[in-house]
C-alpha cells in the first residue's frame, strides 16, 4: 500500500467527458480499468485521479476528485457521484494495491487571481447569462452570480454542451486562471453570437408570416374593390376561356361537368392561395387534351404493306402479321359503324396487343413508326424500361405536391389526337417496389374490356383508350410479367441474314449516315462488296445497330481525309479499302471459336441480343469424381451438365469410353465469356458431345454446331428460337447444325439463303448427334436428313 502522505492516487480514465474542479458529476463504471481504480480508492479515503483520455493519449493534467456516493443505475451498471477538488500534474507511476494504475498527483493551481482575472470572470459571467437566457434557462443565472472565485467561474465551462471534449481538455490543462478565462470567454462569445443569429432568423420568419397574412387580407380587400369597380376583366377572361373549351364539340359530358366544376372552384379561390395554382394546372392539363380529335380512321391495307416494304427490308412474316392486324381492325371498325357488331363498348379494338419481341437493332421501334405512317396517325413512344412507380402509368393523385398525369395521358397530349399509335417500349424491363407495380397498372391500359374507361389518378375522369393502337416491344419474352403477357400477341423479330444486312445498309443506313457526316451522295459511294466486308468482318449481331455504327465510322474517316485535302471527290470505297479505314477485322468469317482439339463442342443459344454461338469445354483432373461448372451458368444449364455426365457414364461402353475414365477423376465443364450469365434448356446435347469428345480423344468435326436438351435415356428434346440460332450459326460460319427432330417444322421460318449454306441434321437420340459430330475417319459429315 502506498504511503497516504505521498500525493499518489489511483487513476480513473475518462473517455467521454472531462471533470473540472468544483464539478459534481455521475460516472458510470463499465470497464475493468475503471472498476480497479474505484476499488483502489478505498485505500485513499475515496479519492481518485480523473484523467481524460483523448485519441488514445492521456491529458497532461488531471483532476483530484472525491467520491461522494456510489450505487447502481437502472441498467444495473455501477456508478459514482464524484466532486472535482483541484487540478493535479501527473507524475511517475508507482506500485499500488490491486490492478489499478497509480500516479503521483502534484497539485497544479495558479497563483492568487489578478485584477484582470476578476474583470475577465465578470465578463464571462455576463456572457453565460446571455447564453442561458437565449436557451430559456434563466433560473441558473443566480447560481453563476454566486461564484466569486475566477478559477471556479472559468471551470463552469465543464458544464457547457457547446464545447467538445478536446476543448474541455484544453481548459483542464490551462492552469493559469487568466489564460483559462480568456480561452472560455472567446468560445462563449462565439456561442452567444450564433444563438443571437438563430433568434434573429426565427424572428424574421415570424415577422414574414405576419406580413404575408397582412398582405393576404389587403389583397382580399383590393380584389373586392376591383370587383366593385369592374376592374377584374383578366380573371373573367381566363374563366371564360376554360368554360369555352369545356363546351367544345367532342368533350365528353362527364369531362365537361368536371371542368365546369373546377372553374367554379377557381372563381371562388383567391389568387394568392396555392390551391389556385393547382386548379389552374389541372384545368390546363384537361383542356389541353385533344378531346374529339381523331386521325387516320381509314386504313388502306395495300398502301400499308407498301409503306412497310419501303421502310424495312426483310421481316416478311412480321410485316404480314402487322398488315393482318390492321385489316382486322379496320373491318371491325366498319362493322361497328354499320351497327352489325355491338359486342364491345368500342368495336375498334381488335382485342390483341401486338408485341414485337427481338434483339436490339432489328427495327422494332421503326416498325411502329411505319405502322403510324401507314395508318396516317401520329406516333408517340413511351419508354417503360426501369420504371418502378405505378404513378408513372396512372398518374399522381392531386393531393400530392408536384402531381402530374401519367405517361399515357402525356403521350396522348403530345400526339394531339385521341387515337395515336402508342409504342410501349421495353415492357420486359418494368420493375416493381413499394411504390406499386406498373405492370399491373398497364393491364387496365391494354385490356380492351377496360381501357375504354381508363381513369388517370390526376385527371380523375374517364379516358377512352380503345381507339389507341398499342404496340409493345421487348428484347426477351421471359421477363415480361405474366398477366401482361396474357394480353399480348407476340411477333418475333429474329434478326437478319448477311444478304439482308447488305441491302439494309445500302438502301437505308448509307443515306442516313452520309447526311449525318456532312457528305453528299455524289461525294462518296460504297459498293455492295464493301458493305459485305463490313458486315462479315466488323459486326456479329442479330440487328443492324453495330453495322450502322461501322458505316458511320467509315464515312467519318473519309470525311476527315476530304477535309484535310488528302482525297478528292468522288471517293469510291470497295472491299479492299474497308480495311484501310476500319483497321483489322474484328470478326473472322470462319468459325474461329471451334477448336480441333478433343473436349470442345459448339452449341447455339438465344440471348437478349439475339442468337449466339457458345463453345463448351471439358477437362478433368484427379479428384473425388464430382463435377465443376464455371461460366455464370444458371440452374437449368447446371442440370443439363449433370444429366450429360450421368448419360455418358451410364453408356460408357457403347460410346467407346475407357472403363477407368471416371475413376478418381473430377470433371470441369466451362462455358467461356464467364462474365455473361447463361441459362436455358438447350445445351444438354452440346455438353454430352464435349464430354464424349474429351473421354474418347476425338475432336468434333469442324463447322458442326448443335442445340437441344438430352434426357437420361439419351432422347433429344425440342427447343425454341430455331430461327435465331440458325442465323447465329450462319453468321459464325458453321456448315452443319444439329436440331431436335421435333423442331423440323421450325426450319420453314429459316430464310432460304441460310438453308442453302447450312446443312441441318435432325436428331432423335444422342446417338444421332454423335454421328454428325464424329463422322468415321476419312469421311465427311453425313448428309442432312
Amino acid at each position: 500500500m502506498p504511503d497516504l502522505d505521498v500525493p499518489t492516487l489511483p487513476v480513473l480514465p475518462l473517455t467521454t467527458g472531462v471533470v473540472l474542479p468544483s464539478m459534481v458529476v455521475t460516472i458510470a463504471i463499465e470497464t475493468d480499468e475503471a472498476r480497479a481504480a474505484v476499488d483502489a480508492a478505498a485505500s485513499t479515503g475515496g479519492r481518485l485521479l480523473l484523467v481524460p483520455r483523448l485519441d488514445g493519449r492521456y491529458a497532461s493534467v488531471g483532476t483530484v476528485a472525491q467520491i461522494e456516493d456510489a450505487g447502481d443505475l437502472r441498467t444495473g451498471v455501477r456508478a459514482l457521484v464524484v466532486r472535482g477538488l483541484h487540478r493535479a500534474s501527473l507524475g511517475g507511476g508507482v506500485a499500488g494495491t490491486g490492478s489499478a494504475l497509480w500516479l503521483r498527483a502534484e497539485p497544479a493551481e495558479s497563483a492568487a487571481p489578478t485584477a484582470e482575472a476578476e474583470r475577465l470572470a465578470t465578463e464571462y459571467k455576463a456572457v453565460l447569462e446571455g447564453i442561458l437566457n437565449h436557451r430559456g434557462a434563466g433560473r441558473l443565472v443566480s447560481m453563476i452570480e454566486g461564484l466569486a472565485d475566477p478559477g471556479e467561474v472559468a471551470d463552469m465551462a465543464g458544464y457547457s454542451p457547446d464545447l467538445e471534449m478536446a476543448q474541455k481538455v484544453e481548459v483542464l490543462e490551462t492552469v493559469d486562471v487568466e489564460a483559462r478565462l480568456r480561452l472560455v470567454l472567446e468560445w462563449a462569445k462565439e456561442t452567444l453570437a450564433e444563438l443571437s443569429i438563430r433568434d434573429r432568423i426565427r424572428q424574421d420568419v415570424t415577422d414574414g408570416m405576419e406580413k404575408t397574412q397582412r398582405e393576404y387580407l389587403l389583397r382580399q380587400q383590393l380584389a373586392a374593390i376591383r370587383k366593385e369597380l369592374g376592374d377584374d376583366e383578366g380573371t373573367d377572361d381566363l374563366l371564360a376561356g376554360y368554360r369555352s373549351k369545356a363546351e367544345e364539340p367532342g368533350v365528353p359530358d362527364a369531362v365537361r361537368t368536371a371542368i365546369l366544376r373546377e372553374v367554379d372552384r377557381l372563381e371562388r379561390t383567391p389568387e394568392q392561395q396555392m390551391e389556385n395554382g393547382w386548379i389552374r394546372t389541372w384545368l390546363d392539363t384537361v383542356t389541353g387534351l385533344p378531346w374529339g380529335v381523331r386521325a387516320g380512321d381509314e386504313v388502306d391495307v395495300t398502301e400499308a404493306r407498301a409503306v412497310l416494304d419501303a421502310d424495312h427490308t426483310g421481316l416478311n412474316d412480321v410485316k404480314d402479321r402487322i398488315v393482318e392486324y390492321l385489316a382486322v381492325r379496320q373491318r371491325r371498325a366498319d362493322r361497328v359503324e354499320q351497327g352489325l357488331d355491338t359486342a364491345l363498348p368500342s368495336g375498334r379494338g381488335s382485342g390483341a396487343i401486338v408485341t414485337l419481341v427481338g434483339p436490339p437493332g432489328v427495327g422494332k421501334t421503326s416498325l411502329g413508326e411505319s405502322v403510324a405512317r401507314a395508318m396516317g396517325r401520329p406516333f408517340v413512344r413511351v419508354a417503360l424500361g426501369g420504371i418502378r412507380d405505378e404513378a408513372e402509368i396512372r398518374g399522381h393523385r392531386r393531393t400530392y405536391v408536384g402531381a402530374m398525369p401519367g405517361r399515357i395521358v402525356r403521350a396522348i397530349a403530345d400526339a394531339g389526337a385521341m387515337n395515336p399509335v402508342l409504342m410501349l417500349d421495353e415492357v420486359d424491363k418494368i420493375g416493381a417496389d413499394w411504390r406499386g407495380d406498373p405492370s399491373s397498372a398497364l393491364l387496365e391500359v391494354l385490356d380492351p374490356a377496360q381501357n375504354h374507361t381508363f381513369r388517370d389518378h390526376y385527371l380523375e375522369v374517364d379516358l377512352d383508350l380503345s381507339d389507341v393502337v398499342f404496340i409493345a416491344t421487348a428484347n426477351t419474352i421471359d421477363t415480361i410479367p405474366g398477366p401482361l403477357f396474357d394480353r399480348m400477341e407476340v411477333v418475333q423479330l429474329d434478326g437478319y441474314t448477311e444478304d439482308e444486312k447488305v441491302t439494309i445498309a445500302r438502301d437505308h443506313l448509307l443515306g442516313r449516315q452520309l447526311a449525318q457526316n456532312g457528305l453528299a451522295p455524289e461525294e462518296v459511294s460504297i459498293d455492295d462488296e464493301a458493305l459485305r466486308a463490313v458486315v462479315t468482318g466488323y459486326t456479329r449481331e442479330a440487328g443492324v445497330r453495330g453495322l450502322e455504327r461501322a458505316v458511320g465510322k467509315l464515312l467519318r474517316k473519309v470525311a476527315t481525309r476530304l477535309s484535310a485535302g488528302e482525297l478528292d471527290p468522288p471517293v469510291a470505297i470497295g472491299a479492299d479499302e474497308v480495311r484501310t479505314y476500319l483497321g483489322r477485322d474484328r470478326f473472322t468469317p470462319d468459325p474461329a471459336d471451334l477448336h480441333d482439339v478433343p473436349g470442345v463442342a459448339t452449341g447455339l443459344a438465344v440471348t437478349g441480343v439475339g442468337g449466339d454461338v457458345l463453345s463448351i469445354e471439358v477437362t478433368s483432373m484427379p479428384g473425388d469424381g464430382g463435377l465443376t461448372l464455371t461460366g455464370q451458368l444458371g440452374d437449368v444449364m447446371k442440370e443439363s451438365a449433370t444429366i450429360a455426365l450421368s448419360y455418358v457414364r451410364s453408356h460408357a461402353a457403347e460410346l467407346g469410353v475407357p472403363a477407368d475414365a471416371f475413376e478418381d477423376r473430377r470433371f470441369h465443364v466451362h462455358v467461356p465469356a464467364g462474365a455473361v450469365p447463361k441459362d436455358g434448356p438447350s445445351a444438354g446435347v452440346t455438353m454430352a458431345t464435349a464430354l464424349v469428345s474429351y473421354l474418347t480423344g476425338r475432336p468434333v468435326a469442324p463447322g458442326v454446331g448443335m442445340t437441344g436438351e438430352v434426357t437420361l435415356q439419351g432422347k433429344v428434346l425440342p427447343i425454341g428460337g430455331v430461327k435465331q440460332k440458325s442465323l447465329a450459326a450462319h453468321r459464325a460460319g458453321l456448315t452443319d447444325v444439329v436440331l431436335p427432330v421435333r423442331n423440323g417444322p421450325d426450319l420453314d421460318d429459316v430464310p432460304e439463303s441460310v438453308r442453302s449454306e447450312v446443312r441441318f441434321h435432325l436428331a432423335t437420340t444422342l446417338a444421332d448427334v454423335l454421328a454428325v459430330a464424329f463422322p468415321p475417319t476419312g469421311t465427311e459429315v453425313p448428309a442432312a436428313a
